[in-house]
Protein backbone atom coordinates (compact mmCIF):
# COMPACT_ATOMS: atom_id res chain seq x y z
CA UNK A 1 0.00 0.00 0.00
CA UNK A 2 2.94 2.36 0.89
CA UNK A 3 4.33 1.71 -2.99
CA UNK A 4 1.39 2.54 -4.29
CA UNK A 5 0.98 6.01 -2.15
CA UNK A 6 4.24 6.55 -3.36
CA UNK A 7 3.71 6.42 -6.53
CA UNK A 8 0.69 8.41 -6.67
CA UNK A 9 2.59 11.14 -5.26
CA UNK A 10 5.37 10.56 -7.38
CA UNK A 11 3.14 10.94 -10.40
CA UNK A 12 1.79 14.65 -8.47
CA UNK A 13 5.38 15.96 -7.85
CA UNK A 14 5.63 15.16 -11.88
CA UNK A 15 2.81 17.81 -12.58
CA UNK A 16 4.73 20.39 -10.16
CA UNK A 17 7.67 19.83 -12.16
CA UNK A 18 5.98 20.26 -15.58
CA UNK A 19 4.39 23.06 -13.79
CA UNK A 20 7.57 24.55 -13.45
CA UNK A 21 8.57 24.05 -16.72
CA UNK A 22 5.77 25.80 -18.63
CA UNK A 23 7.38 28.94 -15.89
CA UNK A 24 10.63 28.93 -17.17
CA UNK A 25 9.12 28.88 -20.44
CA UNK A 26 7.47 32.04 -20.05
CA UNK A 27 10.14 34.01 -17.55
CA UNK A 28 13.06 32.26 -16.17
CA UNK A 29 13.45 32.81 -12.53
CA UNK A 30 15.20 30.81 -9.88
CA UNK A 31 12.00 30.39 -8.04
CA UNK A 32 10.71 28.43 -11.25
CA UNK A 33 14.34 26.00 -11.14
CA UNK A 34 13.76 25.41 -7.80
CA UNK A 35 10.55 23.94 -8.33
CA UNK A 36 11.43 22.16 -11.70
CA UNK A 37 14.29 20.37 -9.71
CA UNK A 38 12.32 20.00 -6.38
CA UNK A 39 9.23 18.39 -8.71
CA UNK A 40 10.65 16.15 -10.36
CA UNK A 41 13.99 15.09 -8.17
CA UNK A 42 10.91 14.09 -5.98
CA UNK A 43 9.29 12.11 -8.29
CA UNK A 44 11.85 10.47 -9.52
CA UNK A 45 13.30 9.71 -5.70
CA UNK A 46 9.22 8.10 -5.57
CA UNK A 47 9.45 6.72 -8.23
CA UNK A 48 12.17 4.22 -7.64
CA UNK A 49 10.88 3.36 -4.11
CA UNK A 50 7.58 2.57 -5.50
CA UNK A 51 9.26 0.23 -8.13
CA UNK A 52 10.66 -1.69 -5.02
CA UNK A 53 7.34 -3.50 -5.13
CA UNK A 54 5.42 -2.45 -7.78
CA UNK A 55 6.42 -4.02 -11.37
CA UNK A 56 8.43 -1.38 -13.62
CA UNK A 57 6.08 -1.66 -16.30
CA UNK A 58 2.82 -0.75 -14.22
CA UNK A 59 4.63 1.79 -12.43
CA UNK A 60 5.81 3.62 -14.91
CA UNK A 61 2.59 3.59 -16.79
CA UNK A 62 0.77 5.20 -13.49
CA UNK A 63 3.41 7.42 -12.84
CA UNK A 64 3.63 9.28 -16.48
CA UNK A 65 -0.18 8.69 -16.63
CA UNK A 66 -0.38 10.53 -13.57
CA UNK A 67 1.94 13.32 -15.41
CA UNK A 68 0.37 13.28 -18.22
CA UNK A 69 -3.37 13.57 -17.26
CA UNK A 70 -2.46 16.05 -14.55
CA UNK A 71 -0.10 18.31 -17.18
CA UNK A 72 -2.95 18.31 -19.74
CA UNK A 73 -5.45 19.13 -17.43
CA UNK A 74 -3.09 21.89 -15.49
CA UNK A 75 -2.63 23.26 -18.84
CA UNK A 76 -6.85 23.53 -19.80
CA UNK A 77 -7.60 25.26 -16.31
CA UNK A 78 -4.34 26.96 -15.85
CA UNK A 79 -3.57 28.42 -19.12
CA UNK A 80 -6.39 28.52 -21.07
CA UNK A 81 -5.59 25.33 -23.10
CA UNK A 82 -8.55 23.70 -25.01
CA UNK A 83 -10.95 21.64 -23.38
CA UNK A 84 -12.08 19.61 -26.51
CA UNK A 85 -14.29 16.70 -25.77
CA UNK A 86 -11.63 14.54 -27.44
CA UNK A 87 -9.20 15.58 -24.95
CA UNK A 88 -11.09 14.72 -22.16
CA UNK A 89 -12.10 11.38 -23.74
CA UNK A 90 -8.20 10.18 -23.85
CA UNK A 91 -7.64 11.49 -20.46
CA UNK A 92 -10.07 9.30 -19.35
CA UNK A 93 -8.99 6.41 -21.52
CA UNK A 94 -5.51 6.85 -20.24
CA UNK A 95 -6.78 6.71 -16.67
CA UNK A 96 -8.85 4.00 -17.11
CA UNK A 97 -5.83 2.07 -18.49
CA UNK A 98 -3.71 3.09 -15.33
CA UNK A 99 -6.97 1.64 -13.39
CA UNK A 100 -6.87 -1.52 -15.73
CA UNK A 101 -3.00 -1.80 -14.69
CA UNK A 102 -3.57 -1.67 -10.84
CA UNK A 103 -6.56 -4.11 -11.15
CA UNK A 104 -4.03 -7.04 -12.44
CA UNK A 105 -1.39 -5.94 -10.52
Amino acid sequence: MMAWAALILAGCSEIFGVLAMNKIARKKTIGAYVLLFFGFGISFSLLSYAMETIPMGTAYAVWTGIGTCGGTLLGMFMFGESKDWRRILFIAMIISAAVGLKLLT
